[in-house]
Formats: C-alpha cells, sequence, structure tokens
C-alpha cells in the first residue's frame, strides 16, 4: 500500500493582508501532478482544508476542483477529516454519497469508528473534536482534556482493530513536545490541548494534521505532513513537503519527503537600508518573495517601507533590529507577570484573543463558579 500524506492546506488563507489562493492553486496543481506520476493507492488529508468554517468562495471553488481532479480524473481514492479551523458540518455535506467514489470525507467524530480498508490496510478517520463533544458521544464524565478524549477513541477503535493487519490512523491533534509556529490557533489554554505520542501505539502509521512543519515531531510511526505553504514568518526556515508512504504487509514502514515549490517564497532578510537597496545585494535574490525586512539602522528613517517596495514589492512586514531586543525583553518581564495571574485573569485574556465579544460581568461570574467548582474537586481527589 502506498499514500500521500498531506494536511493543513488552509485553503482562503489571508496573510499580512494577502489572500494566498493564487499560491495555494500553484501548489496544490503541483501536489495533483504528484499524485498522477506517484499512482498512490490513495491520498490523505489530515484535516484543515480550509482556514476558517465558513471559508470564501474562491477557497470552496478550489477545494472542489483539486478534489475532482484526484478522486474522479486520477481514480485515486481521498480519506479526508475535518480540523480545527474547519466546520465538521460543511465537511460532512455529501459525504454519504461521496464513498460511491471512494472519497472518504469524515468530518464529524461519530461514536462508532469503522475503518477504511484499502488494499490491505484499515484507515481510522478520526476528525477534530473538542473535549466536551468527544465525552458527550461517548457518554464519558471522566473526559475533561485532549488527551482523555484521544485516549478514550483509540480505546474504542482498539475493542475490534485487528492488530495483524496495517493500522493506520488519521488525525488532527497536538502531540505533546511537537514545534510550533505562529500560525497554528492554540487548542485549548493551559496545556490541556496536548495529545502524548504513546496515544498512538497501536497503529502502524499516525497521519496528522495541525502542527504546520514535517519535522515538528522526531518519531518512526507517528508523523505530521507540515502545512501546504508558509503561513506566517516563524515558518520561514521551514522546508514544505508531502509524505509519501509505503507499508508492506508486514507493516513495515517506508516514507519519503517530497517538496512542493511556490512561486513566491516567505523569507526574511536583514541588513542597512541603504545595503539592502544595493543592486550589488539585490540583484542575485528573487525580489518579488513575501519579505520581511529586519533593519539595523538605529536611527530615524523617513519612509522606508515604500523606499523597499521600490525593489521589493511584497514587503509585508518591517522592523527595527533594536526593536526586537527590546521586545524579547519585554516578554521576559510578561511571562513572570504571566506566571503570577490567576485563572479568571488568564482565562480573560484568552478569551479576548480567540472571539470579538467582551467578557461582559455575566461571563466573569460564570466563569468564577467553574474554576472554583472544579478547585473544589481536585482538592476532594
Amino acid at each position: 500500500m502506498k499514500f500521500i500524506h498531506t494536511a493543513d492546506w488552509h485553503l482562503g488563507k489571508l496573510v499580512h493582508g494577502i489572500y494566498m489562493t493564487d499560491e495555494q492553486r500553484i501548489v496544490l496543481e503541483q501536489f495533483v501532478k504528484l499524485v498522477e506520476e506517484e499512482k498512490p493507492d490513495a491520498v490523505i488529508i489530515a484535516g484543515d482544508l480550509y482556514d476558517r468554517s465558513v471559508p470564501p468562495t474562491d477557497a470552496v471553488n478550489l477545494l472542489d476542483e483539486i478534489l475532482f481532479k484526484i478522486n474522479v480524473e486520477l481514480k485515486t481514492p481521498i480519506l479526508a477529516i475535518s480540523g480545527n479551523h474547519d466546520s465538521a458540518e460543511r465537511l460532512s455535506f455529501g459525504s454519504t454519497w461521496y464513498r460511491q467514489s471512494h472519497f472518504y470525507m469524515q468530518g464529524k467524530l461519530l461514536k462508532e469508528i469503522k475503518p477504511i480498508y484499502l488494499n490491505g490496510v484499515n484507515f481510522y478517520l478520526v476528525p477534530y473534536a473538542e473535549p466536551g463533544i468527544v465525552r458527550q458521544l461517548l457518554d464519558d464524565s471522566s473526559i475533561h482534556s485532549h488527551e482523555d478524549a484521544m485516549k478514550s477513541i483509540v480505546g474504542q477503535i482498539e475493542k475490534t482493530m485487528n492488530p495483524n493487519e496495517p493500522n493506520v490512523l488519521i488525525g488532527h491533534a497536538f502531540v505533546a513536545g511537537g514545534s510550533t509556529s505562529d500560525s497554528e490557533r492554540i487548542l485549548s489554554v493551559g496545556g490541556t490541548g496536548s495529545v502524548p505520542a504513546d496515544c498512538f501505539t497501536p497503529f502502524t502509521y499516525t497521519a496528522l494534521g495541525h502542527l504546520h512543519s514535517p519535522h515538528a515531531i522526531k518519531h518512526d510511526t507517528i508523523k505530521y505532513s507540515g502545512s501546504l505553504l508558509k503561513y506566517s514568518f516563524s515558518e520561514a526556515k521551514q522546508r514544505k513537503s508531502v509524505s509519501i508512504v509505503t507499508i508492506d504487509p508486514n507493516g513495515k514502514l517506508e516514507i519519503e519527503e517530497r517538496i512542493l515549490t511556490p512561486r513566491q517564497d516567505m523569507r526574511e532578510i536583514s541588513g542597512y537600508l541603504e545595503e539592502l537597496l544595493d543592486p550589488s545585494f539585490y540583484q542575485n535574490q528573487k525580489i518579488d518573495d513575501y519579505l520581511k525586512v529586519v533593519l539595523h539602522d538605529e536611527g530615524a528613517i523617513l519612509d522606508p517601507i515604500n523606499k523597499l517596495r521600490q525593489v521589493y514589492p511584497n514587503v509585508l512586514h518591517l522592523e527595527k533590529k533594536i526593536d526586537q531586543i527590546d521586545v524579547k525583553e519585554k516578554l521576559s518581564i510578561n511571562t513572570v507577570k504571566r506566571q503570577s495571574k490567576s485563572e479568571l485573569r488568564l482565562f480573560e485574556e484568552f478569551y479576548k484573543e480567540m472571539t470579538t465579544s467582551e467578557f461582559s460581568q455575566e461571563k466573569r461570574d460564570l466563569m468564577i463558579s467553574i474554576i472554583d467548582r472544579v478547585k473544589g474537586e481536585s482538592r476532594n481527589l
């Protein structure tokens, strides 16, 4: 069995005010060509097909076009799940009849997860779900964290799993110890969003989405494919790729990474303004890349970003090196301050980051009662 593992396409992504749809189309056309050349037995998409629950029309049209080419024109089975950016309900639309052409889209988590059997391998599709949803679905009051939820889900799968056959889990989760980037949405506050790697011990291979680096964790059988493109400057040094995975009848794995090349890279350049505008510096560079520029100049400069854009049209972010030092010092101070904040204050900051709603007194009182109740329960354990 040979399959291609990809994830985190984030179609409709807006980066520094620019929709990435055209760049995504170029890379996805490369991906379709790779599928055509490799002729895999299946394509896995491990969540976050879209960047938001209600994606722009162009993103919907692009996904429709690419999936049609892979599944219908190239007659390649697709196994896909929803991620934390997707709308589980919207992705579930049509999933019943999609299966007739071997397109297995699992938007919502089911109580009973039956495997998709392809060429001797069992694939278990586990879409992203909040612990509260899993607690209600499995009627298990002990589920409070993502770890609890994943252990319960895997426990349900193991009840009917055939350990003598290769088994693959397709999931969307944050494995503890994985390296993150700025463009990933946190799954929960306080560290309860992580899942330990040993949750996935029963599986021959675990195909994950969520973390954007293909090397987010080092593990023999658990792998992130990484995101389709670089979606923040914290990912500038990453090499984006997809994984070609082969499993022989004995369950032996072979994993090969294949690089996808965007038309315009996202990278960082630094130096004094005069140096960066010197033809001897930029003539050997790809000047239309998406750039973060770090200036070494310390004094005031008149309109530096427009001067830079005369040479580099896609400067998306500009800052001074001296400002970076100041920010690091402030972050260090804020970290100490944050450690002394109350649970209520931490939740209030989290709430304001994740929503545009006011943290009203009614919400404050509700959270106080919840925190007090949880603390009371912990003391009684």
